[in-house]
């Protein structure tokens, strides 16, 4: 199934999902795949701690969050596939990177950690069928999704991430 297959985009999501390719959805979650096993991890760390603004969140803090992300959304995806009804408990993601040791690991290890997450992300949509993926969820807040929309919006979150590195964070070696 494909991003077009969406049947209804959930406002809010639509923001990364837009940044998915509408290829099918397992194609789009090797893309991301791919995009992690080639990150340009020397520049980040270059980049150390450097934020491009005051309370920003550093490299490091960017990968847990998006390991985090998928963690939370992964749970979201399999409950809604099985037929889950009961509405979604809301994600603090302030408060998820404030009680983090990212900031003591490194990069190469929150990477190889976000690499497995999304392999496993991976395999668990090998085993859904059309029905399972068009499965209708009760997100925090009123929002609803589907664990198809729910894919690609994990796909298009890591993309997210990796555009703000690139164009706030990566300048800043340049000032050096």
């Amino acid at each position: 199934m494909k991003k077009s297959d969406i049947k209804q985009m959930p406002p809010y999501f639509d923001r990364y999902i837009n940044l998915a390719k509408d290829v099918p959805l397992l194609e789009s979650l090797e893309i991301s795949l791919y995009e992690l096993e080639q990150a340009p991890i020397e520049k980040w760390k270059t980049l150390g701690n450097k934020v491009y603004a005051e309370g920003k969140w550093t490299i490091k803090d960017i990968l847990q969050h998006t390991i985090d992300t998928e963690r939370v959304f992964v749970y979201r995806i399999t409950a809604i596939a099985r037929g889950d009804k009961q509405t979604m408990i809301a994600f603090d993601e302030e408060a998820y990177a404030q009680n983090t040791t990212a900031n003591t690991r490194t990069i190469e290890d929150l990477l190889a950690e976000l690499i497995l997450v999304r392999k496993s992300t991976i395999a668990l949509f090998k085993s859904f069928n059309e029905q399972m993926l068009h499965q209708w969820g009760n997100g925090f807040n009123g929002i609803q999704y589907s664990p198809l929309a729910l894919g690609f919006m994990l796909a298009g979150h890591q993309r997210w991430h990796f555009n703000v590195i690139e164009q706030k964070y990566l300048p800043l070696l340049a000032a050096n």
